[in-house]
């Protein structure tokens, strides 16, 4: 009897090795990229979206003063929020946009290190695999672009999401245009898969500061307004794992929301290029705590105690800023 009973809890043993094996072995977790801070532990940053447009609209005078702003503040890296290439994203890794819509015009000494950049619903209007190739990066060694991922920092870690998938119209009402979604089908598979990854990785992370980059917008008082898909299904996970801050594109502005039934503060930094739209949606002077329909970008400056949010206009005006704080250390429970 004591023969046998060993022999069924090896079986039992083998049986959960092997089941656990293969947990390990389907889970994906994010892309990570390590990126150091400074020697004395801060980082210092540029957040820009909706660019792409060969300079024009504009796009030349932001990227002027991006390079003048990010001298001074020594910026460690740049996030792009999305709409890299207008209007259709990239044709291929030999499409002349690449080169006319970014390398030759952010040519300033403080912007040459990594842009870490999510795809927006224009670049799925083109070839996204030559958006993701590594191609593109022997072009320009800055561009990193994925659709999910992490940028590690230590005191911040940076989850960018792909956002477009989870916009119903643009596979119910797609209208006149052609998205790629070859990598995203099925698409219920493709979310339900990222929203678990970001979510573990959420939970795993021990950072002092946990900031989401995506395209679209969660809370916005501009043209496209709040994305009712994300505030269903990605704002819960953000709220749940004590997210700190949301950055996003897709409206053509500049923005600062503090919502009053959220912790998450939410900014969107839209203002590469095209802009000036002339619309505002009425929201809570509460929650608006800044709205400019121009052109522009962020900076953020952040410490382990500190992060400082600062958008500027086309001329380098300070238009806005404003403070989030942290004990040193974390109060003993």
């Amino acid at each position: 009897m004591a023969a046998a009973s060993n022999h069924i809890v090896r079986l039992l043993i083998l049986c959960l090795l092997i089941a656990l094996s293969g947990v390990l072995l389907t889970r994906a977790d994010l892309p990570r990229f390590a990126h150091p801070s400074k020697d004395d532990g801060s980082l210092s940053l540029l957040v820009l979206g909706d660019w792409g447009r060969n300079g024009d609209y504009n796009q030349s005078e932001v990227a002027l003063q991006m390079g003048i702003i990010g001298e001074k503040l020594e910026v460690d890296f740049v996030i792009s929020t999305g709409d890299n290439f207008y209007d259709r994203g990239l044709k291929g890794t030999e499409d002349p946009a690449f080169e006319e819509s970014f390398s030759k015009v952010y040519t300033a000494p403080s912007l040459q290190t990594e842009w870490y950049s999510v795809l927006g619903n224009h670049d799925y209007r083109g070839d996204v695999e030559a958006q993701l190739s590594p191609i593109l990066k022997k072009l320009d060694n800055r561009w990193i672009c994925l659709r999910s991922f992490i940028v590690d920092t230590e005191i911040v870690e940076f989850f960018f999401v792909d956002t477009t998938p989870f916009v119903d119209k643009y596979f119910n009402d797609p209208e006149d245009e052609i998205y790629d979604w070859k990598a995203i089908l099925p698409r219920r598979n493709y979310l339900s898969n990222l929203l678990k990854e970001l979510d573990s990785a959420l939970k795993d992370s021990n950072a002092k500061w946990k900031i989401v980059v995506g395209h679209h917008t969660l809370k916005s008082a501009g043209s496209h307004g709040d994305t009712q898909e994300l505030l269903h299904q990605l704002l819960p996970i953000l709220e749940e794992n004590k997210v700190d801050f949301y950055l996003n594109g897709h409206d053509h502005c500049l923005q600062h929301i503090s919502s009053t039934n959220s912790p998450v503060q939410y900014f969107t930094s839209g203002g590469g290029s095209k802009a000036w739209r002339g619309d505002i949606n009425w929201m809570d002077p509460k929650e608006l705590k800044f709205y400019y329909d121009g052109q522009g970008f962020m900076s953020l400056q952040i410490t382990h105690s500190q992060a400082n949010f600062t958008f500027f206009d086309i001329f380098g005006n300070i238009l806005h800023q404003w403070t989030s704080t942290k004990p040193l250390l974390h109060s003993a429970i």
